[in-house]
């Protein structure tokens, strides 16, 4: 098997695992606050990840500048991005927080073209004007009441903040996809604790023996986090940041089928719209991608 079928695989089930977490965050949100429940599933995860370290009995070693960049890794993908998804999915609901970050593929795009100099042209700007659109149909449609409108504008913030934290980890050059997300995750426990800390209350408030507590902090912790987290490192190294969005295209309908058939979540015509110029827009971006690598291959024949 090719590394890019293996990294497509383990892109797929990453996603696949985040649509479902849209469902569990919503079903637990209202019992344990948002950063109490990003703290406590990155403190699972982190029992996880470094035991399977240990077990692959990985070496560890000290590279400065890949370590600022997993710094910066941890602050906005593992810390912002992941508070603003949970307190946006509670705020809204589990269908709008998996359609609106379904737009990740089209922040990619900008932030690869920014940062690693991947080729911007018209098609995928043109792609990425249609999943702007695409959130408006979606937004425009569920603008009643303050804390749905902050929802999702936490959840835009999701996505942009995403989308910066998954090109960056294409810069890291001399970690695994493993190292990368145990120090990621150490790094988003440290910002954390302090706002833990302060409002300790809020954590001792939660009831850890009530079954469907224990079941979604180990499914956001131990699959979500820990297994989801490394597969979609994995697949970010061989996959380029633009056909990484493909596999997006799976959360938002993992996550508004699990809406719609656990929550009752009602689907709309507009969410439906919606959702098909989001993902029309990210196929146009991949299949412009295809071609222009499959153009690429013919000309090395040459």
């Amino acid at each position: 098997m090719s590394k890019r079928v293996l990294g497509s695989i383990e892109l797929c089930i990453a996603a696949v695992i985040w649509g479902a977490m849209f469902v569990v965050v919503k079903i637990i949100v209202d019992e344990v606050h948002p950063i109490q429940l990003v703290w406590l599933e990155y403190l699972i995860s982190l029992v996880f990840l470094i035991g399977y370290s240990i077990m692959k009995g990985e070496k560890w070693h000290i590279n400065w500048p890949d370590l600022k960049l997993i710094f910066w890794i941890g602050v906005i993908g593992n810390t912002i991005s992941l508070v603003a998804q949970e307190m946006g999915t509670g705020l809204s609901n589990a269908q709008t927080g998996s359609v609106i970050t379904s737009t990740i593929p089209a922040f990619m795009i900008i932030f690869g073209w920014l940062i690693l100099k991947e080729p911007l042209d018209k098609v995928k700007i043109f792609s990425v004007i249609i999943a702007i659109l695409g959130v408006v149909m979606i937004v425009g449609l569920k603008m009643s009441g303050t804390n749905v409108i902050l929802g999702i504008v936490l959840l835009i913030l999701t996505a942009i903040t995403w989308a910066l934290m998954s090109v960056l980890i294409k810069k890291v050059k001399t970690y695994s996809s493993l190292q990368i997300t145990i120090m990621s995750t150490v790094v988003a426990v440290v910002c954390l604790t302090p706002f833990i800390l302060s409002d300790m209350s809020s954590l001792t408030s939660i009831n850890f023996f009530d079954p469907k507590v224990i079941l979604s902090l180990l499914y956001i912790g131990g699959v979500s986090t820990a297994i989801a987290y490394v597969m979609w490192n994995k697949g970010l190294k061989v996959i380029s940041a633009s056909s990484s969005g493909l596999f997006y295209l799976i959360q938002p309908i993992v996550g508004s089928f699990l809406g719609w058939l656990l929550l009752g979540e009602q689907i709309s015509i507009g969410f439906i719209i919606g959702s098909a110029m989001i993902l029309a827009s990210v196929w146009i971006s991949v299949k412009f991608e295809d071609n222009s690598d499959e153009d690429m291959l013919a000309g090395d024949s040459i």
